[in-house]
């Protein structure tokens, strides 16, 4: 590498720091645009895939919400642990044909503007 490549890479903007609220935001905002799209186009299969992507992310939040080291008030703990098991219940009513995944969107759609909420007032 040349001397001039090396200052042009040395002094190169730095890639955008990202946070642990832009990543679940993204996450969260992945997850509800495969559920939203499978819903409108009427796809079972792929609203299976969509739904056992947003069960795994509900348990990864509850899982990380009940270490000792979380530092979020207890309330929106105990908030987060409940909506995690009312996802995982109301999903498998989803995949049984008995329930339709809105509800699901909608969790995920107020979670995301309390992401952004959050990140804007920071």
């Amino acid at each position: 590498m040349n001397a001039y490549a090396q200052a042009q890479s040395a002094y190169a903007p730095a890639a955008p720091t990202r946070t642990a609220r832009s990543a679940e935001y993204e996450v969260i905002a992945r997850i509800s645009h495969r559920l939203k799209l499978a819903i409108k186009e009427d796809d079972f299969p792929a609203l299976a895939e969509a739904l056992y992507e947003n069960n795994k992310l509900w348990i990864a939040l509850a899982v990380d919400v009940v270490d000792d080291n979380n530092l979020l008030p207890d309330e929106l703990r105990a908030r987060i642990i409940y909506l995690s098991e009312f996802t995982r219940l109301h999903t498998q009513k989803v995949l049984r044909r008995k329930e339709s995944a809105i509800p699901l969107l909608e969790i995920n759609a107020a979670i995301l503007r309390g992401l952004k909420q959050e990140g804007s007032s920071k």
